[in-house]
């Protein structure tokens, strides 16, 4: 399963970590969908109904777009099908946040996307799971693992250089639009297609998210014009490419949104995690940032006053799981 991800880049960045190539061999940058570059919030701690980056194809929204192009947008957690006819999202007696994958052409509420190749690709920094520990329950962040090189000054470039920031998490997902039958703005929403765990997460837990690896995997996922249903879900398997370390349990609540829901904790420890040379680095760095570009993360994605504000670049969050922190990290 998958109930909490964190995706902290500020919109802008987000955009430049999903470059992709054309069928030319062109780089190309995906843009936001008109207006959701504001719905989206960057948040160490997303729980279902929250809004979050889905990159899909352009032709969902124009017809007469190229094949090959891709674009950003903000939905929500949470897929609402198009048939629902209650007037209020809130109402559905059943949880959407997931879809088994083994299940999709089963179940109502997927078939129709899967079939019609609403497919989409959820962009995350990372996932949360809980490991069943006697009558606790211990959470773990799990990520692609990173590059040992990260290029600060590459992250104010503006070309299409490639993007040497935080390696993004791209999981397969299905998305449907749904309309009010009073009427009203359309709501798009989105299911994380899940599988059996790869054998390094079976300890964690028996599911995870379908993992894409790589562009050429985001690509046939996304082009459904070309890839037909049967063939992009040989996509969704079980990948053991991830890595991960064990986390606080503050995450446990969904209104802690703060740099210490990711940071590394130690397992033999029973108490919360001790600021550390590392952490007092980053806090410092969040402090003495402009948030010119970045939003503020916000407390359950309601209007309340954030908790603390996001780094100016992705690069705190690289340094800082892997740099002077000296709590020891769980990983492949």
């Amino acid at each position: 399963m998958c109930g909490r991800t964190a995706c902290t880049l500020a919109p802008d960045e987000v955009s430049r970590a999903c470059l992709y190539r054309n069928r030319t061999g062109r780089r190309r940058q995906p843009r936001w969908r008109d207006g959701d570059a504001d719905k989206y919030k960057p948040s160490y701690n997303k729980s279902p109904q929250s809004q979050s980056p889905v990159l899909l194809s352009q032709r969902h929204f124009d017809k007469n777009a190229p094949a090959d192009e891709c674009v950003l947008a903000s939905m929500r957690w949470g897929l609402v099908p198009a048939w629902f006819r209650e007037n209020d999202p809130n109402k559905m007696q059943y949880s959407t946040s997931n879809c088994r994958s083994e299940n999709m052409l089963s179940k109502k509420s997927y078939k129709g996307p899967m079939i019609k190749g609403q497919r989409c690709v959820i962009l995350a920094d990372g996932f949360y799971e809980w490991k069943r520990q006697d009558k606790e329950k211990q959470p773990f962040f799990i990520y692609f693992p990173q590059s040992e090189t990260v290029s600060e000054d590459k992250f104010k470039a503006q070309d299409n250089s490639e993007w040497t920031g935080w390696k993004l998490l791209t999981i397969a997902g299905l998305f449907d639009c749904w309309t009010p039958p009073s009427g009203g703005e359309p709501l798009y929403t989105y299911s994380v297609i899940t599988v059996n765990a790869s054998p390094n997460l079976q300890s964690i837990h028996h599911r995870m998210p379908a993992i894409l690896d790589g562009e050429e995997e985001v690509r046939k996922w996304l082009d459904f014009g070309e890839v037909k249903s049967v063939d992009a879900m040989k996509l969704l398997q079980s990948k053991d490419i991830l890595t991960f370390h064990p986390v606080s349990s503050l995450v446990n609540n969904s209104r802690n949104n703060s740099s210490d829901c990711v940071q590394p904790m130690d397992l033999n420890s029973k108490k919360e995690p001790k600021p550390t040379a590392g952490s007092k680095m980053m806090m410092s760095w969040l402090k003495s940032s402009t948030p010119t570009k970045r939003k503020e993360p916000e407390t359950n994605e309601k209007n309340e006053e954030s908790t603390k504000k996001l780094c100016k670049s992705p690069g705190a969050l690289k340094q800082w799981l892997q740099g002077a922190n000296k709590a020891p990290k769980s990983s492949v």
